[in-house]
């Protein structure tokens, strides 16, 4: 396993978070910004979180970490990630950890009846465990 890194720069945080993100910024001027990440990301305020959170691209969207799958479950991701987005005003975002997007489909369902300051919560979670996986894979 890789050990997390002591210091990171802005560039290679945005790689691991997905982009440009007040969260980015934070992170790079701390001191072990993968092992506190989630403890800063606690600490930001909603529009923040939600910044950091849209940077992410959409499940079902071609990545590095999502690749093909039955049409009629992308099409249904799709429509899921448009309600999503509409409800809480930012992306939905899962650690997939090689699902198949069908598997997908009930956590993004069940996440839809939640609060916004839940999802706020969760994705961030979320967003800082597929930070961390990525730094592992590299």
């Amino acid at each position: 396993m890789r050990e997390l890194p002591r210091q990171l720069s802005i560039e290679e945080l945005e790689e691991l978070f997905g982009g440009p993100s007040a969260l980015v910024m934070l992170l790079a001027e701390t001191e072990d910004p993968l092992g506190r990440a989630e403890e800063v990301a606690r600490q930001l305020p909603g529009e923040d979180k939600a910044q950091a959170l849209s940077q992410h691209p959409r499940i079902g969207e071609p990545s590095p970490e999502q690749h093909g799958d039955d049409p009629t479950v992308l099409t249904e991701l799709s429509y899921l990630n448009q309600v999503y987005e509409e409800k809480f005003g930012f992306r939905f975002v899962v650690f997939v950890a090689g699902r198949p997007h069908r598997d997908l489909l009930p956590v993004l369902r069940d996440r839809l009846a939640r609060t916004r300051e839940e999802e706020l919560e969760t994705g961030m979670a979320e967003l800082v465990a597929i930070a961390q996986e990525r730094w592992q894979r590299r």
